[in-house]
């Protein structure tokens, strides 16, 4: 994954995530290792599905903040997440590829979110 703040003229953003099926089937976990603008951030999140609402909630720990964050997934393209700490929360609007194999997209703050919700956009790939 590479992408920019959307004050940076290069790419200031970097990373990997992985993803693997819990045993069962039911869950998917996604590690992520990023280099945010020279921020090193890890993350594990576990992501499921909920039939009642059509929805794939998932909790994110990363090592930026002591709290779990929240978030929700509609579809295959919009994400929201709330940041811990009440610094409020920001929402991915993207697109994959007709193959699955890239996508693009961006993160932006939710109207009212506080410190820490940076902007940006961001390119991934399948290796």
């Amino acid at each position: 994954m590479t992408g920019r703040t959307l004050d940076a003229t290069q790419d200031n953003v970097s990373g990997r995530f992985t993803f693997e099926w819990l045993p069962g089937g039911f869950f998917l976990q996604q590690r992520s290792q990023l280099d945010f603008a020279g921020y090193q951030i890890q993350g594990l999140e576990i992501i499921g599905y909920d039939p009642a609402t059509d929805r794939f909630p998932s909790t994110v720990y990363a090592s930026m903040a002591g709290s779990r964050a929240p978030t929700s997934t509609t579809g295959r393209a919009t994400r929201r997440g709330s940041a811990p700490n009440s610094m409020g929360g920001a929402t991915y609007t993207g697109s994959f590829s007709a193959d699955g194999n890239s996508g693009s997209g961006g993160w932006r703050p939710d109207r009212g979110a506080g410190l820490g919700n940076v902007a940006y956009d961001i390119t991934t790939r399948a290796s």
